[in-house]
């Protein structure tokens, strides 16, 4: 099979004749064989029957319906977890994205070799209140991630490679950071295209501004995950080490202050009476409770099952 197009969604029923009838003829167009598959997150409108409908006039189209609202993430999860195409395409159901991308989509993934291509929205169709937050949010993840020639990270039109869809776990709400679980991954083969946006057509954006903060947590997350996850003793026992060893000195500081001053004659206060004394006290609780942390980090990771999950390119 060519392609394996993924769409999940929520209250979308308006929506998904078209955009069904669009990916179906562009698809037939460019004599690709396919299959979409429409995870119904939860849907409390008539959603889930239409895509049954879908399913009864083609054998392309299936569909599965969670019980409760989880999220894109967990969608998206199923959706990779069942894809059998050797490219797999992302889309969301509200026909701002596309479906005549596919065909470039898929020439890059295959013919140019990349592993990932993102979407690129240079030409929005959202008000101020989404696209200023967005180019932070999008600067910010280039930084810490690395990825420094994408401009969308949320783009919900992508295409993957099979490998990299099936090699990857996305939970949470980290379909943001797709892409740098990819890099994560090995896969750092990863492009761009500028795409086409349109202007919603039915209904209304099921997305807050709580999600660019919650974004940002999960960007720290991931992070420190790609970095320490592996090796907590190396953030907690050397921050826990610094902390105790700057604790200790202060601690033989006001301690030689005050022999100093009963050698020499002079009036000196009792150690306890010094609040650098307390301060030196709780550095160095700090440090050792870090320490046992990191500690603690290590012996969780050394039992953690996926320890030495590596991804093998190829082997003679």
């Amino acid at each position: 099979m060519d392609i394996s197009v993924i769409v999940p969604l929520y209250n979308e029923e308006e929506s998904l004749p078209e955009l069904y009838a669009w990916i179906e003829r562009v698809m037939k167009t460019h004599n690709f064989t396919y299959e979409i598959i429409f995870i119904n997150d939860g849907s409390t409108d008539n959603s889930w029957q239409v895509i049954e409908e879908l399913s009864r006039k083609s054998d392309c189209v299936k569909g599965v319906k969670f019980r409760r609202n989880y999220g894109k993430s967990p969608a998206l999860y199923c959706g990779f977890e069942r894809a059998q195409g050797e490219v797999v395409i992302t889309m969301d159901a509200d026909l701002q994205d596309s479906p005549d991308e596919i065909p470039e989509l898929y020439r890059m993934i295959k013919e140019d070799g990349y592993d990932l291509v993102s979407g690129y929205k240079q030409k929005r169709y959202d008000p101020l209140s989404k696209t200023l937050p967005t180019k932070l949010f999008n600067a910010t993840a280039r930084r810490v991630s690395g990825i420094h020639n994408l401009h969308d990270f949320n783009c919900g039109l992508k295409a993957y490679r099979k490998e990299v869809v099936k090699n990857i776990e996305v939970y949470g709400e980290m379909h943001r950071y797709i892409p740098y679980l990819a890099k994560n991954a090995g896969f750092g083969k990863i492009g761009e295209k500028v795409v086409h946006h349109q202007a919603r057509k039915y209904g209304h954006t099921k997305f807050g501004l709580d999600r660019f903060v919650n974004g940002y947590l999960d960007l720290i997350t991931l992070w420190f995950l790609s970095r320490f996850g592996l090796k907590p003793m190396h953030v907690f026992g050397l921050l826990g080490s610094i902390m105790f060893m700057l604790g200790f000195l202060s601690v033989v500081i006001v301690g030689g202050m005050k022999l100093y001053y009963m050698n020499n004659a002079m009036p000196y206060r009792l150690v306890t009476e010094s609040p650098y004394f307390y301060l030196a006290l709780t550095l160095m609780l700090l440090g050792t409770q870090l320490f046992v942390a990191g500690f603690l980090g290590e012996l969780i990771s050394r039992n953690a099952p996926e320890r030495n999950n590596y991804l093998i390119e190829k082997e003679l």
